[in-house]
């Protein structure tokens, strides 16, 4: 990691479940604890398919926009740094790429220090925050991000922890505004709309761990995408979306996702 952005050194507890340690059980990683793991036993099976789909998703967005010149990203409750994470993907396209990653998880922070490694040519930092306080978040970010010139910003598989109370759309709508024209936002978004009978069982899962969940409809996701340009093909399935990559298998998701760019 580069130098410059000192970091806090919260206590991990392992008491509770948190999400990015549930997720990083669905998808076959080890930083996890046993509270972590009875949320994702909880889930139904296809919860396993859904987040690797969703991370492929990750995978082609932030090439398609590495290719395509965007060369700042931030990604915003980064999770465990599971490899491939977006700093390879896309500094194996552009290495001079700059990423900054954020989280509220410890354990992730941990990770961080030890593994997002930087060469003299590239920048890869990370902080210790919470999507709810975004002008924090912002405020720190532009220590190594240049806001005056485009930023791609990551929202990947996050918002759906947001109640409505905590207002997603208007943080989301926070962060955005602060990205300059030509930026993009990337997100994915849980639904139960391919498959309600699973609606409650994951829920309630979740809700057993005291982690909020909020999945919401097609409808209801349109809105973290107003007043931008959504890029072909639009808000979809996260198997549904693709650019130059052969067609990934269109399996039943539960995920929307959509990349959109600033005007």
């Amino acid at each position: 990691m580069t130098a410059g952005m000192p970091q806090p050194q919260p206590l991990i507890d392992t008491s509770k479940p948190h999400p990015a340690r549930v997720y990083d059980w669905l998808l076959g990683g080890k930083d996890n604890y046993p509270v972590d793991q009875r949320v994702g036993e909880k889930l139904p099976a296809q919860a396993r398919g859904n987040a690797a789909r969703n991370r492929a998703f990750m995978h082609r967005a932030s090439a398609w926009l590495a290719r395509g010149g965007i060369d700042q990203f931030l990604d915003i409750g980064t999770g465990i740094p599971t490899e491939p994470n977006l700093h390879q993907v896309v500094q194996a396209i552009t290495p001079a790429a700059r990423i900054v990653y954020a989280d509220n998880d410890p354990i992730v922070l941990r990770h961080a220090e030890a593994l997002l490694v930087s060469s003299p040519e590239r920048a890869t930092d990370y902080l210790h925050a919470d999507v709810r306080e975004p002008r924090a978040i912002l405020e720190r970010a532009r220590e190594l991000l240049d806001f005056s010139r485009p930023v791609a910003l990551s929202l990947i598989a996050l918002m759906h922890f947001l109640p409505d109370d905590q207002d997603p759309y208007g943080i989301t709508r926070t962060l955005v505004d602060a990205l300059p024209a030509g930026s993009f936002l990337v997100l994915s978004h849980g639904t139960a709309d391919q498959h309600p009978e699973l609606r409650q069982e994951t829920e309630t899962a979740y809700k057993k761990g005291a982690i909020a969940l909020r999945m919401r409809t097609r409808s209801e996701v349109e809105p973290f995408f107003d007043g931008l340009d959504l890029v072909e093909p639009g808000l979809v399935y996260a198997p549904e979306w693709y650019q130059e990559e052969p067609a990934p298998a269109q399996e039943r998701s539960g995920f929307y996702v959509g990349v959109a760019r600033v005007r």
